[in-house]
């Protein structure tokens, strides 16, 4: 690598240089212009020579030329798309609609083979749902993107949405009188990540009201093994954490067939408040966000970055427990 290389972004200039080529020739074979005849051999050294010294386009100088691109670019997680996450994305992409932007969604997979998607494209914005790595954060400023939110790397344990949910979960079953609890996990190791970071939240909780939580292993829709909820009972558990109402039912499903009663012997709370958690039978209690206004926040979000403004603070609802029958008192109406 040259020394003109070395510091800062690589330029196309840099290529032509490397590649003994002129600028324009080096525009031609990366923008695979039509109409201009070059031969396969300096073609093929030239992006050679960009894809050695790490070239990539840069999406503002692209956007400029153009105008803006009205283009909102989401970076998710690589979590599932389930019912609440689906409906935060598509209360998001409703109110950029009406402001006339499109949003297109990108998965941050773990070890990702293709370029990200905010290389190819030239997006106003890039908003990230968990916040950016260090690393990430760097290589977005590298490809050119100058509007990103979040634009520090912050820990997603201290979000307070993120502990809000365990921490209702924990102390809506203490208020019953449950001592002793169990955390149970979902099997998709998509979902880890959070997960771990809801237990280790509800685990802090459990511990300053003095309660003992124990943990679960992973639940999947399959149901959970049998011989797990006869050893959380032995255990003195009478009060169980899911992860969301999907790993609710299958814990209550489990219970049904070996006859605990719930909540009598063992109350469940979900979370996400899904159709599920108001349809199953006994009914779950679970743990509302509400999405729909965190979409739209968002949205307000992404509008406020590319106008360059401060993004907005966040006025809706907090997260609030919906109490149905799965951990419902003898006193207490279902």
């Amino acid at each position: 690598m040259t020394a003109g290389t070395r510091q800062g972004r690589v330029k196309a200039t840099d290529v032509a240089q490397a590649a003994g080529v002129s600028r324009a020739t080096v525009g031609f074979v990366l923008n695979n212009t039509a109409g201009i005849t070059i031969s396969k051999t300096t073609a093929d050294r030239v992006r050679e020579t960009a894809e050695r010294l790490g070239y990539r386009p840069h999406s503002a100088a692209q956007a400029l030329a153009r105008g803006s691109s009205n283009v909102v670019l989401m970076a998710l997680p690589d979590w599932p798309i389930e019912y609440t996450f689906r409906r935060h994305l598509e209360e998001t992409e409703r109110r950029l609609n009406q402001a006339g932007y499109s949003m297109i969604t990108y998965t941050k997979r773990a070890a990702p083979q293709a370029r990200p998607l905010w290389e190819v494209l030239a997006p106003d914005v890039v908003i990230g749902i968990v916040p950016f790595t260090a690393e990430e954060l760097a290589a977005l400023r590298a490809a050119g993107i100058e509007r990103v939110f979040p634009d520090a790397a912050v820990d997603l344990e201290e979000n307070p949405f993120i502990r809000s949910g365990p921490e209702l979960q924990v102390q809506h079953l203490a208020e019953r009188g449950h001592r002793t609890l169990a955390y149970a996990a979902p099997a998709d190791e998509r979902h880890s990540p959070l997960s771990s970071i809801r237990e280790r939240t509800a685990r802090r909780e459990a511990e300053r009201l003095g309660l003992n939580l124990i943990r679960s292993g992973a639940v999947s829709i399959d149901g959970l093994a049998g011989s797990s909820l006869e050893e959380w009972l032995a255990a003195g558990v009478t009060g169980v954490i899911s992860f969301n109402d999907d790993v609710a039912a299958a814990v209550i499903h489990k219970a049904r067939d070996l006859a605990i009663g719930v909540p009598d012997q063992l109350a469940v709370i979900g979370y996400d408040d899904t159709p599920l958690a108001r349809l199953f039978f006994p009914s779950i209690t679970s743990v509302r966000i509400e999405t729909a206004e965190l979409g739209r926040h968002l949205a307000e979000v992404a509008l406020a970055s590319v106008a360059g403004n401060p993004a907005p603070p966040y006025s809706g609802a907090r997260a609030v427990i919906a109490e149905r029958e799965s951990t419902a008192t003898k006193d207490a109406s279902a």
